[in-house]
């Protein structure tokens, strides 16, 4: 019988100091945000996928074609096609194609381009229902931008 009445008073403390400390919590300042409303500043060094870097001097975008930053990724989630126009020195862009589903983040497309091409973008509300929300043209994407 003892011990039944040690029970009780043990499942009664234990009660107590738990209410406590919930109490002392419910009086303390919020530290979470809500999210959808309030959306917090993102930091300089975040990585997001990768975009096209635009050339202010020739006014489209720094890629020659060499396609290296689809060889370096170990996603594959990277197609790029270009084409040499007539009485041009180079290859120019036609098509850059990003497959977000597969990209893993690494940064080897980033790192392996030669003329510095590629950037990480700073987009970090990605959501969607469909998965061609997530394939990005980024020739387009460069078009589209102020």
């Amino acid at each position: 019988m003892n011990a039944y009445f040690k029970n009780i008073f043990a499942g009664g403390w234990s009660l107590f100091v738990g209410m406590g400390i919930t109490l002392r919590y419910f009086f303390k300042p919020v530290v979470t945000s809500s999210y959808p409303r309030e959306v917090l500043p993102i930091t300089p060094r975040y990585r997001g996928h990768i975009d096209l870097v635009y050339d202010p001097e020739t006014g489209t975008d720094r890629c020659i074609v060499c396609g290296s930053c689809q060889k370096a990724c170990p996603s594959g989630c990277i197609e790029l096609a270009g084409e040499k126009l007539d009485g041009a020195k180079k290859k120019t862009l036609t098509s850059y194609k990003l497959n977000f589903t597969k990209c893993s983040l690494c940064g080897m497309c980033v790192e392996s381009c030669p003329t510095d091409a590629l950037t990480f973008s700073h987009d970090y509300n990605l959501a969607g229902f469909d998965e061609a929300e997530y394939h990005f043209d980024l020739v387009r994407r460069l078009k589209e931008r102020p």
